[in-house]
């Protein structure tokens, strides 16, 4: 538990059974009445934004959120099955949780998790993947001497990027995934 006037941008706080993530906080004296914390907050499971205010002396539950590596296996209905690496058990995470981090998973990838109890708030793909293409149409007319000029390609994850015209079906690239942009190839 902490008080009102200890709220953190960062902290994870625990209101009416939701889990937040503090993202700012302003102490505000209005000159009439006692002083107050005005916080937005960030619900985990929607992603959606919220102004709460707190009394300064009103106690507030601060939760931990444990992070856990996980390593992907495969679709399972219509969730997704990981591994847990640190304790080998298997976590099943819904599409919702996953948002558009799917189109990148293939078999034995490795994320991050952010866990409070059994429950899943968040995943995060590591920053770079190595991915090979399956299909890139050949460059076409004018394009071919154009610098800079890209084409579509799909991965073998399903993801479609844009990537040079040199780059050809087979090659294998590395991906920003957050960015969702060809760096290089490999």
């Amino acid at each position: 538990m902490t008080k009102g006037n200890q709220i953190t941008p960062g902290m994870t706080v625990k209101i009416d059974g939701e889990i937040y993530r503090v993202e700012s906080t302003v102490k505000v004296d209005p000159g009439k009445g006692a002083p107050f914390m005005k916080t937005k907050l960030c619900n985990l499971m929607s992603e959606k934004v919220c102004e709460k205010n707190f009394k300064l002396d009103q106690m507030i539950d601060e939760v931990s959120l444990l992070e856990h590596h996980l390593e992907y296996l495969y679709p399972e209905g219509k969730n997704y099955l990981f591994l847990d690496i640190d304790n080998l058990e298997q976590v099943e995470i819904s599409p919702e949780i996953m948002g558009n981090s799917v189109d990148f998973l293939k078999e034995g990838i490795e994320l991050k998790a952010l866990f409070y109890g059994d429950v899943v708030f968040s995943v995060e793909l590591p920053q770079f993947l190595e991915l090979m293409i399956v299909k890139t149409p050949p460059p076409e007319g004018d394009n071919v001497q154009v610098s800079g000029a890209t084409k579509k390609a799909i991965l073998e994850t399903g993801a479609k990027i844009n990537v040079p015209l040199f780059i050809e079906t087979g090659d294998v690239i590395k991906v920003d995934v957050h960015a969702r942009e060809y760096i290089q190839r490999v």
